[in-house]
């Protein structure tokens, strides 16, 4: 197929097909890596990602799967997952932690093991917000944690969550590499031209990669498919929470004429006036009048 129904320049990262090319391929590997590194250490500490089966099945057949979007180790033996969230899901916490078991699990050894572990990194990019209490706070790095002493109690299991929506910074507050990836991945499908921002070797890289003009006819038609189903899903969500807003606001008019016709009756009620009257004056039954 041609462009027909794609008019953006730059792929965009929260399709299936946009994340897994920018991310969980082994020609654009210093792109994860770039990226890990300025989340999780602001330094260059990983040098190297190897891929590992991003489907895995529990210990018994009957087990639930678990598929990751990205899920490689670097050269100490640690362990990442990198999801990409696109709708909020009731249990999407749960999720993280169940998902986390499996490069836990898969760390046992036969014979003498004496359960030394590599750290496991679970990194969840939202499309979504789930704390509305701070506007700001959108970067949540979760260890375990002793209560008593506020202090890290194992500091292998760390789970880090990004709420994109959140994020607002323009290109000209952009302040390490860290702001400049959350930018690209917020900003990605929506840019005209590459922004000066951002000009560096990692990045070349980047932008080479995700240019739609450049994708084979093979490649066109995957990410036509991933976009529409991005699509579909975003209209149904949208529609979803629309109309959750006008059921809501509808149902908060019939509270407030409720609230209303209580305290006309309780009034009306006080003066001495009768039931019947009370009744054809607020539209409240009988029984709801006498119990005022």
């Amino acid at each position: 197929m041609g462009m027909e129904g794609i008019q953006d320049k730059y792929v965009n990262p929260y399709t299936d097909f946009g994340f897994k090319l920018l991310f969980g391929t082994a020609m654009n590997k210093e792109l994860l890596i770039s990226f890990l590194n300025a989340l999780l250490f602001k330094e260059e500490v990983i040098k190297d990602v190897t891929y590992l089966n991003a489907e895995h099945l529990g210990t018994q057949e009957y087990d639930r799967r678990a598929v990751f979007d990205v899920y490689c180790e670097n050269e100490k033996g640690e362990k990442f997952l990198v999801e990409m969230q696109r709708g909020e899901q009731q249990f999407f916490k749960d999720r993280s932690v169940f998902y986390s078991t499996f490069p836990i699990r898969e760390q046992a050894k036969r014979g003498e093991w004496d359960y030394e572990l590599k750290a496991v990194y679970v990194v969840g990019i939202l499309n979504f917000s789930f704390d509305n209490s701070d506007a700001e706070y959108f970067h949540h790095e979760v260890k375990l944690v002793d209560l008593y002493t506020h202090k890290v109690f194992y500091n292998k299991l760390t789970f880090v969550y990004l709420e994109m929506p959140k994020f607002n910074k323009s290109e000209d507050e952009l302040e390490n590499m860290f702001d400049k990836w959350l930018f690209v991945l917020r900003n990605l499908a929506s840019l005209l031209e590459r922004p000066r921002a951002l000009q560096n070797r990692v990045f070349d890289r980047l932008f080479e990669t995700a240019e739609i003009a450049k994708f084979t006819k093979t490649e066109l038609s995957e990410y036509w498919d991933s976009l529409k189903n991005f699509r579909d899903w975003y209209s149904v969500i949208s529609t979803a929470e629309k109309k959750g807003r006008e059921e809501g606001m509808e149902k908060g008019r019939e509270e407030g004429e409720k609230k209303k016709a209580i305290e006309v009756a309780r009034y009306l009620k006080s003066s001495g006036t009768s039931i019947e009257l009370i009744v054809g004056a607020t539209g409240l039954s009988k029984e709801e009048i006498e119990i005022l």
